[in-house]
């Protein structure tokens, strides 16, 4: 069964989980270096990172994962390719997840160590999409 609207949804969420998963460990390392006070900004940016984890970065990665499973369930994949797959989405799950570790850091003030552990997310996250990408363009006709 082919559901082209399916697969338009789940590749347009993949983008929005994927650009908001590189830019958000930017954003808190950026955060993190920031001096409270020193502007009025400042002292408001915390809610941009909370905003876009919580109103983008987490409603994408849903659709992205549930989209993604109703088209492997619709059109009956199950292989190694997919296994594969899902280990390198389970990686950008991870990084989601360490995203939300350094917000909460952040937010109760403790700034060390979230510039390396920034860069660590955010690396990870790239190159677990880098596998995504690389997978889906080497996928076996099914």
């Amino acid at each position: 069964m082919h559901m082209p609207w399916i697969k338009v949804l789940h590749i347009a969420a993949l983008v929005c989980w994927c650009g908001t998963l590189l830019y958000l460990p930017a954003m808190i390392a950026h955060l993190a270096r920031v001096t409270s006070g020193t502007s009025a900004f400042a002292d408001e940016a915390p809610f941009m990172p909370h905003f876009l984890y919580t109103l983008v970065a987490t409603p994408a990665a849903l659709i992205a994962i549930i989209s993604g499973t109703l088209l492997f369930l619709l059109n009956n994949i199950a292989s190694g390719w997919l296994v594969l797959k899902l280990l390198a989405v389970a990686v950008m799950i991870g990084a989601h997840g360490a995203c939300a570790l350094l917000l909460v850091q952040l937010k109760k003030g403790h700034r060390r160590g979230i510039g390396p552990a920034s860069l660590l997310t955010a690396t990870f996250a790239g190159l677990s999409m880098l596998a995504v990408v690389g997978l889906v363009l080497a996928k076996p006709e099914l």
